[in-house]
């Protein structure tokens, strides 16, 4: 069977596209091995519309709840990205064919990269405090980063932790001032600038990191978890076969139609370089919306 169209990608962008093209009556399959993407590790989503406050993973569940009635939806990784007469995708399991293509694979994080890090991942370190913020209950954590998400990240390690650092590499952290006041405001906070973690240390488990400059008249510091907040990197390797054109970071060129320089071939959501930085759970779903109707234009022009 030749799809109308697979969607790449079960995040925000990825299931909205899902929903425009069910509405277009588009046999459309989603592939996705994270659904809900990483808009489920929000700890709090504040700017969606018709939400004042909510949980990622409660928001996401609302998404993949919609979705699933109306559109096939496989949790899978997809490891080949090829082009024929048709696309084809690949998975550990089965081959698909597809007329059109939407990735939104989204983005992965990035690593710090120091001694220690992968050695004690799981045992220490960590990439998502949603997901492993109850590990922490009265320890003492860190957090390296000086974005919103490392502030939110903090928040949230608060509710739990007995105290909570954060270490930015520059002289103010860069968060939403609304961030910048809540975290001002907490007591169990420490904000630590101008430095940088340079190693993690421990034995099976994580008990410290040492510093690039001293605090408290000493390079290490004392932690029981440590998270790793410091941005993401586009998901693009599965695109490059193909020839996609990629921004200089990486991020995969679209016009405002969400189309590619590849015929039938289209990005949406944090992926893209119209997310233009600003990577927000309600830009990725327009963006998604967009490339279906893209998609449903493109499929009615060619037969």
């Amino acid at each position: 069977m030749v799809y109308d169209l697979i969607i790449i990608g079960a995040g925000p962008a990825g299931l909205s596209a899902a929903i425009y093209a069910s509405k277009y009556k588009l046999n459309t399959l989603v592939i996705g091995e994270e659904l809900g993407g990483t808009a489920t590790h929000a700890y709090k989503v504040e700017n969606y519309p018709g939400f004042k406050s909510i949980s990622g993973i409660d928001l996401m569940n609302r998404f993949r709840e919609q979705v699933k009635d109306l559109v096939n939806i496989k949790n899978k990784e997809v490891i080949k990205l090829e082009k024929e007469d048709n696309f084809i995708i690949t998975t550990k399991e089965n081959i698909y064919k597809s007329r059109t293509v939407i990735v939104a694979a989204g983005t992965k994080r990035k690593a710090l990269n120091i001694k220690g890090e992968n050695e004690f991942l799981g045992n220490g370190i960590s990439y998502c405090a949603t997901c492993d913020v109850a590990f922490f209950k009265d320890k003492v954590v860190g957090v390296v980063g000086g974005n919103d998400a490392a502030a939110m990240s903090a928040l949230l390690l608060a509710e739990y932790a007995k105290k909570v650092f954060i270490i930015y590499r520059k002289e103010k952290i860069r968060a939403e001032p609304l961030r910048i006041s809540q975290l001002e405001k907490n007591k169990k906070i420490i904000i630590i600038n101008n430095t940088n973690v340079i190693a993690v240390n421990g034995n099976k488990m994580m008990s410290s990191v040492t510093l690039d400059r001293e605090f408290n008249n000493s390079k290490e510091l004392a932690l029981d978890g440590l998270f790793i907040e410091i941005g993401s990197v586009p998901s693009t390797a599965l695109t490059k076969p193909l020839g996609i054109e990629l921004d200089e970071q990486g991020y995969i060129i679209v016009d405002s139609a969400q189309k590619t320089n590849i015929g039938g071939f289209y990005a949406a959501g944090d992926i893209t370089t119209n997310s233009n930085k600003f990577w927000q759970i309600i830009t990725a779903a327009s963006e998604g919306a967009v490339a279906a109707h893209s998609v449903y234009e493109f499929l009615k022009n060619n037969n």
